[in-house]
């Protein structure tokens, strides 16, 4: 039996600037349809009442569904809950999964509205978890950091793409052309012409004080870059025209970098002030005990998790991340090419992709950065699964590390699964003997 089957339910559709409501009387006939709600403080002001109105009709509070629009329903939410209204989000897949009950091919928001009330009164709904509005604040500001990221990340591109037409073969002569000295270097030599017009011995000592290296790496890289420009010189496409892009690159990308620090500065500064700012560096510190995982990704995957208590299980921070095989099966059928669900938070899937390749890479001097994952990934999954696949399974199991390192409060420790077995084993006795 449904949690509301005895109870008025309000079912809302949410869209940019109004919503769709609906309310259900217990009996779960329709007591108001398509009530139009203005995004203003009038509009909220008229639900409100539209609730109240409701609970005095059968002396029971009604209780409010609406769907996960991304940003558009979060006022709405955030005001019904300062006015202690029940209301819960829903992920939009399982209400459209839900909206074709009538075999009339129709969708309107009012309609939506009613399907929403009917499906969460007559069903065991899950819901999602609901964020306070300062940990939603600091969520919003991760996010744009990783907007303002993948501007710089494309704004790289376009300019690596222009140095294949203008100037073909500088992209061999530096390792990063968005580096220190590459960028000193093209602001001042732009076009082949420009470097080869230039003295040697002053090319010379611009590399040398701008990278800081010595006279032999300079005199090598100078006669790199000469090669470059004399080819470069009779294939490129109008140079000329790529001083002005340098210039125009130069000036974007550094001041993307600058709002990225800055940013990284005001998310620190706003966790240290907010009032969950005790356990979330506690549980930031915990992350930190991961070897591979830096300080914006523990920042990331913290506020993507938010609080581990609506975990109850590591699989399903493992769903919530979306890195669950998907399932497909019918009958003695059983799918064997199933890909991840990808329902999850993206951004989440994002950073935990970057622990994962930095979880199973090698340093310098040969040792793997985390060998129970180094020997997972190429021993025993190795020879049975291909590259991608074994890839997703490290994720997997990041997660669930770090779903028993925040729910157990105990930083990460790289330990044998035998050994774990065992200690486990050992654990599990002393407590049967204790009762």
């Amino acid at each position: 039996m449904a949690n509301y089957y005895h109870s008025p339910v309000v079912g809302i559709d949410v869209a940019a600037n109004f919503s769709v409501a609906t309310a259900l009387k217990p009996d779960g006939t329709v007591f108001k349809k398509n009530l139009n709600i203005e995004h203003n403080k009038n509009g909220f002001d008229k639900l409100l009442n539209f609730i109240k109105k409701i609970e005095e009709e059968f002396n029971s509070a009604p209780a409010v569904f609406c769907e996960s629009t991304g940003i558009y329903h979060l006022t709405l939410l955030q005001f019904l809950i300062k006015h202690q209204v029940e209301i819960h989000v829903v992920n939009p897949l399982i209400t459209n999964s839900n909206k074709n009950w009538n075999i009339r091919k129709a969708k309107t928001d009012k309609l939506d509205s009613y399907s929403i009330a009917k499906l969460c009164k007559s069903g065991d709904i899950k819901t999602s978890c609901i964020l306070t509005e300062e940990f939603l604040h600091l969520r919003f500001l991760v996010r744009e950091y990783y907007q303002i990221s993948d501007n710089a990340s494309e704004l790289k591109i376009k300019f690596s793409n222009s140095i294949y037409i203008h100037y073909p073969g500088l992209q061999f002569a530096f390792a990063d052309l968005t580096g220190k000295t590459p960028l000193a270097f093209l602001e001042v030599y732009p076009t082949p012409n420009h470097l080869l017009n230039a003295p040697k011995d002053e090319v010379i000592i611009f590399l040398r004080e701008s990278s800081r290296r010595g006279l032999e790496w300079a005199q090598n890289k100078y006669s790199k870059l000469l090669g470059i420009a004399e080819d470069a010189n009779n294939i490129g496409i109008n140079p000329n025209l790529f001083e002005n892009k340098i210039k125009r690159f130069s000036e974007t990308y550094c001041f993307l970098k600058e709002q990225l620090e800055s940013l990284f500065d005001e998310i620190n500064d706003y966790i240290s002030n907010a009032t969950f700012a005790d356990s979330f560096k506690l549980n930031y510190n915990l992350l930190m005990s991961f070897k591979g995982i830096g300080p914006m990704t523990a920042i990331t995957l913290l506020t993507e998790i938010g609080d581990i208590k609506n975990f109850s299980n590591a699989q399903k921070l493992v769903a919530f991340f979306g890195v669950d095989p998907s399932v497909n099966e019918s009958g003695n059928f059983k799918g064997d090419k199933n890909k991840m669900s990808k329902r999850g938070t993206s951004l989440g899937r994002r950073v935990l992709y970057t622990l994962a390749m930095a979880s199973i890479r090698k340093s310098k001097s040969g040792t793997a950065n985390n060998k129970i994952l180094h020997h997972y990934y190429t021993v025993q999954l190795g020879t049975k699964k291909k590259k991608k696949v074994r890839l997703v399974a490290v994720m997997n199991k990041l997660l669930r590390y770090i779903f028993s390192v925040l729910k157990n409060q105990k930083p990460y420790e790289q330990r044998d699964p035998r050994i774990h077995k065992k200690m486990f084993l050992e654990s599990q006795c002393l407590n049967q003997l204790a009762a």
